[in-house]
């Protein structure tokens, strides 16, 4: 008889347990000792890697309307909300989980395999296993807090169903360690993409994020300690026994949030698009670009940070997570949109320069 069918999942505690930090910093290695331990508490614990769940394929970045290229608007976000809303699913209906729909677009049998051990944990014998705590470990990078948020935002949801917790773990290992790690797997990754997650990662940071409070930070540059992996196990069982709070309904206060948010993205990137369209006028003057051309060149840049500006703020009503409990990094926001259209900007001036040559 399965867990949910005897009640378990509706009545036993869980825990969603979040590992963070760069590739090859350790988390795989960290989720399997403690996928060994977890019997030892009488857990009935999973490991959820993303890599495995989500296809190479997602992490392609797709050209949309006006040329702008972001991450976020890769398939990788529809992805990892999936890999989510699988969780969400065990947790309502564990008897019928293998039944995934066809739209799942995630890897249907690496999903089978993280919940086998929940269903049928070869640890524990049926009478320990009906009513176990659940312990779903998280591994990924989670380098930005928004993703760690939306796990958060899953804990919280089943506070009147289940009694369930939330934690994380971050693992800290110096950047040569990772890339030397990296380099000895059997399919590493590029070392361009831990160079530049080094540049995204934000850390757990409970004086900023409320929500955060409940982590710990791991120092995995040199081997994982005993002392480190009983903190772990700790921090799991602190969160197993402390549930998070109700979710309040404040679907308002996030609207008006999301909407100041966006606005002030948008005016700031307004701004500096200004600057960047006035220096590439200036740019052009000194090439002794024709006016009639220079007048051309301004319509352009015009009409491209226009049309930039819409999307950008189309893009952040639809995205950006802004609540009283996640501050969104709007400086960073906003570099990242000036540096597409800074792109887009020397493109348009090049052209022009090079028809006047």
């Amino acid at each position: 008889m399965a867990a949910g069918e005897a009640g378990g999942v509706g009545r036993a505690p869980a825990c969603l347990c979040v590992f963070c930090g760069l590739p090859a910093a350790g988390k795989s290695t960290l989720a399997r000792k403690v996928l060994s331990t977890s019997a030892q508490y009488g857990w009935r614990a999973s490991v959820v890697p993303y890599d495995d769940l989500i296809p190479e394929h997602a992490f392609q970045t797709k050209v949309v309307e006006n040329g702008v290229k972001l991450q976020e608007m890769t398939e990788w976000k529809l992805h990892r909300q999936a890999v989510l809303w699988c969780i969400e699913q065990f947790l309502e209906k564990p008897q019928v989980l293998a039944k995934l729909p066809s739209s799942c677009q995630i890897n249907r049998a690496a999903w089978e395999q993280c919940i086998r051990a929940l269903q049928h944990p070869e640890a524990l014998n049926r009478s320990q296993a009906d009513g176990a705590p659940l312990l779903f470990l998280l591994d990924d990078n989670f380098y930005y807090p928004s993703m760690r948020y939306e796990v958060y935002q899953l804990a919280r949801k089943f506070v009147f169903l289940d009694s369930l917790g939330f934690c994380q773990v971050y693992l800290q290992c110096d950047l040569e360690s990772c890339i030397s790690r990296n380099q000895s797997r059997s399919e590493p990754i590029p070392t361009e993409v831990i160079l530049e997650m080094v540049k995204r990662l934000e850390s757990p940071n409970p004086q900023k994020n409320s929500w955060e409070a409940n982590s710990i930070s791991l120092n995995t540059t040199d081997n994982l300690s005993k002392c480190g992996i009983q903190r772990v196990m700790e921090l799991i069982s602190s969160a197993l026994s402390n549930p998070l709070s109700p979710v309040e309904d404040n679907t308002e206060q996030t609207e008006a949030d999301r909407l100041k948010c966006a606005t002030s993205v948008v005016h700031q990137a307004d701004q500096a698009c200004r600057r960047l369209v006035s220096e590439a006028m200036k740019t052009a003057r000194e090439n002794q670009v024709p006016p009639e051309h220079m007048r051309s060149l301004a319509a352009q840049l015009n009409e491209s940070k226009a049309k930039f500006l819409h999307s950008l703020r189309r893009q952040l009503l639809q995205e950006v997570s802004s609540t009283q409990e996640e501050d969104v990094d709007v400086e960073r926001v906003v570099k990242t949109a000036v540096d597409v259209f800074d792109r887009e900007k020397k493109e348009i001036l090049l052209r022009i320069i090079n028809e006047n040559k």
